[in-house]
């Protein structure tokens, strides 16, 4: 059974790639999930903060949402308290390189051109296969048009493309106006792929305390269905690549994304939850699958269940709406 796939021009051995989390800490955590049958794996993201902690540039993005209160900048986590440092960083990526033989691809979260485009380079020269850019970017002033934050993502993803040669992956979230549009400015722009979506982690309040505390809450399963749709979609209107991420539980998920048109599943969740085991689960439950009902390669079913491909278009859209609604029995 032919497993494999291509991802931003990188030949992976099947569809299933661990996305930016804490399981790609270690070299002895990267080596169990290339051991369990990983392709590649997207390494823990390094922070713009991390990188340029008096950025001018970075206080001008970030000064955004802090209303001129100077204590908002004690949210931010000491750069000590980070997980890894630049330099910290840059190592592990070599050492990954040495240590494994499926693609290393590097993570970078920021909001700015300066605060993480010349770090690009040097990912790249620690050996990286790849890299993601992880625009994590909250636009809270009412004066910021919805314009001028697409440029900034299109902006951003070009000065990188100029500084280095290694791929480059923008994973993006889905609040835009008109995503299709942006999907197909980023492009235009240079995107080797598109990564759909980041999760913006809403905070919680303490009702003891009197304050914002973070919250974190692993995916679901159902949160698969929006990178699905939009997937579907755009599938055969761009060039870049597309990956799927949050809410890729089981091999069931990773047939759907490829079906839809994806090209790489990313899971984290599903291995912070099942283990790095999982990812042989779900390779084997792909490969019995596709016996079963007679396919032969990933790529022989790629965009079949796409918008593009599906005998009612519709079902992507408006109509989809009403059909669900009106489906719906009230039970009294």
């Amino acid at each position: 059974m032919d497993l494999t796939t291509k991802y931003m021009g990188l030949s992976l051995k099947n569809p299933i790639v661990p996305s930016a989390s804490p399981l790609s800490e270690s070299v002895d955590s990267v080596k169990a999930l290339e051991d369990a049958g990983a392709s590649a794996v997207v390494v823990y993201s390094l922070f713009e903060e991390q990188i340029t902690h008096e950025s001018g540039e970075l206080d001008h993005y970030l000064s955004y949402g802090t209303e001129s209160y100077a204590e908002a900048t004690s949210y931010f986590p000491e750069p000590e308290d980070f997980k890894m440092g630049p330099v910290e960083y840059l190592d592990h990526i070599a050492n990954l390189k040495k240590s494994c033989d499926i693609p290393i691809i590097g993570s970078l979260n920021g909001v700015s051109n300066g605060g993480w485009v010349k770090f690009a380079q040097n990912i790249e020269q620690a050996g990286a296969d790849g890299l993601e850019l992880n625009v994590y970017y909250i636009p809270t002033n009412p004066n910021l048009t919805g314009s001028e934050v697409e440029t900034m993502y299109s902006d951003t993803l070009k000065a990188v493309k100029e500084n280095v040669k290694i791929p480059v992956a923008v994973k993006l979230s889905p609040f835009f106006t008109s995503f299709s549009n942006l999907a197909r400015r980023l492009d235009h722009d240079g995107a080797d792929a598109l990564v759909m979506f980041n999760r913006f982690y809403q905070p919680d309040f303490d009702l003891e305390k009197l304050e914002v505390v973070p919250n974190l809450e692993l995916s679901t399963n159902w949160e698969m269905r929006l990178p699905l749709r939009w997937i579907a979609i755009l599938y055969s209107h761009i060039n870049a690549s597309m990956a799927a991420t949050s809410g890729v539980y089981n091999f069931e998920d990773v047939i759907k994304i490829m079906m839809a048109g994806g090209d790489i599943a990313q899971v984290c969740s599903g291995l912070l939850t099942n283990g790095v085991g999982r990812i042989t689960e779900m390779l084997t439950g792909m490969t019995n699958w596709m016996e079963e009902n007679e396919y032969e390669s990933v790529n022989q079913m790629k965009g079949s269940m796409s918008q593009k491909s599906v005998g009612e278009p519709a079902a992507f859209e408006r109509a989809n709406y009403m059909k669900t609604l009106g489906s719906y029995k009230v039970r009294i």
